[in-house]
């Protein structure tokens, strides 16, 4: 059963007014107004690894080689899986042997750039502080301690 002309046209004149309507709440002159709280970046919950110079990931490792010629041992976490991780352990490597090898250099490591990947995220740079800079030798002038990159495996 068809609609008279009058009544179909009513339709749509409410339909358009109604959609003018809506159209109109969304902004006036003075723009688009927002309220409310702005969401915040989601927090990671999956693992969260740091991968070896060979690219094995890693979770909490209590040593680790983050370099060709840096290498941390005895590490003990204050922090793991947020946007940065927090350390404290031995340095050494082949640069300081044999010094090193008895008494190895205190240090702190702070691994950063959390990289989030499908369902898990990689720590992708390292810094390492030596607590007592003076003490180490002068081969140390040539290793890079401060924004060491990681391997972040390609998964």
């Amino acid at each position: 059963m068809a609609l008279p002309a009058f009544a179909s046209r009513s339709v749509a004149l409410a339909c358009g007014l109604a959609l003018a309507a809506l159209a109109a709440g969304c902004g006036g002159p003075e723009g688009l107004r927002v309220e409310g709280n702005a969401l915040s970046p989601s927090r990671h919950t999956g693992p969260v690894y740091v991968a070896d110079s060979l690219g094995q990931p890693l979770r909490r490792p209590t040593a680790i080689r983050l370099s060709e010629s840096v290498s941390v041992s005895g590490l003990h976490w204050q922090g793991w899986g947020g946007t940065t991780a927090r350390a404290v352990g031995k340095l050494g490597g082949d640069w300081c042997r044999p010094g090193c090898r008895h008494t190895p250099y205190d240090v702190n490591v702070v691994l950063s750039g959390l990289e989030q990947q499908e369902r898990v995220a990689y720590y992708r740079r390292a810094t390492v502080d030596p607590v007592r800079p003076a003490e180490l030798p002068d081969s140390a002038a040539s290793v890079q301690l401060q924004g060491i990159r990681l391997a972040v495996p390609e998964l």
